[in-house]
């Protein structure tokens, strides 16, 4: 049997049951979606059937059956699926990202910072990386084997990205003192306190980076400045609150950051395809808009 063919066979029987193995992320999509902003954290996601495109700032990413997503770091994204029917889903399997098995890999490689690198990569999955992949959700069937098996199919999973043309995205989420690290602890301040204004001197500070060189690597990984990524969240945000619960566009403007009413539906508008006051098409749950 093709390796993908076993892939999509493997997903579809084991989606409802992949809590069984911790990280674990499946997703089948049967038509193709509207544009959906999310915030994606950091996954890994191979795609077995079907296709998806994602926007981040001014970059497009599409892929689709046998390609694989690495995010290094929490991105508000816009995504939509593509290729996807009931006769033939979008199936996608993947993993979360964690620093601390990454960074015990790193140790055994020796591996050193290198050079910011993107926070969101495409590419062409090995077979090896495949396989590797194919093993794991096998495990979804046995939870005995999978307790001691999982973490070591996952740790292969880990050390095949590292091996990959896209390791360094991998590797950056591992070490402490790599440029991502410090761009990602700027935004996960960011996130936090979305609706407070900021300095980017004060940013760059607590990056340990001097201003030119923080804004050259928040650049680089996020594809957006600070300050357009601070307005992503902020809307992400204020549309959860005004589609999702109902709230009035005002108070949601004011409650995300916004002091003008004007200036927050206008960008509304511009992010989103339609202004606050009629946008109540969309479901407004946050999507981790990853697979």
């Amino acid at each position: 049997m093709d390796a993908l063919a076993e892939v999509r066979r493997l997903i579809v029987g084991a989606v409802g049951r992949e809590q069984s193995i911790d990280g674990l992320l499946l997703s089948v999509v049967d038509a193709p979606t509207p544009p959906t902003a999310g915030l994606a954290s950091p996954t890994f996601a191979l795609v077995a059937q079907g296709r998806k495109r994602l926007a981040l700032g001014d970059q497009v990413f599409e892929y689709g059956a046998g390609d694989y997503l690495v995010v290094s770091v929490d991105l508000p994204v816009t995504g939509h699926f593509v290729e996807a029917s009931k006769e033939a889903p979008c199936l996608g399997v993947g993993l979360e990202l964690r620093p601390e098995p990454i960074a015990a890999l790193l140790l055994d490689a020796a591996e050193k910072p290198g050079a910011p690198v993107r926070g969101l990569v495409v590419s062409r999955a090995s077979a090896d990386l495949v396989d590797a992949v194919i093993r794991l959700l096998r495990l979804v069937d046995s939870p005995d084997d999978a307790r001691v098996l999982a973490p070591l199919v996952q740790r292969e999973i880990l050390w095949r990205l590292l091996r990959s043309p896209q390791g360094a995205a991998v590797r950056d989420i591992g070490l402490a003192d790599s440029s991502l690290s410090h761009v990602a602890r700027v935004i996960g301040w960011i996130r936090d306190h979305y609706t407070e204004p900021f300095r980017v001197e004060d940013l760059a500070e607590m990056a340990g980076l001097s201003t030119s060189a923080f804004h050259r690597h928040f650049r680089t990984v996020t594809e957006l400045t600070p300050i357009q990524f601070q307005k992503k969240i902020r809307l992400q945000e204020a549309r959860l609150r005004v589609v999702g619960l109902g709230e009035d566009v005002t108070s949601a403007g004011y409650a995300v950051g916004y002091d003008s009413p004007s200036q927050f539906s206008r960008e509304y508008r511009r992010e989103f395809g339609t202004p606050p006051s009629l946008d109540r098409a969309g479901s407004g749950k946050s999507s981790r808009a990853l697979i």
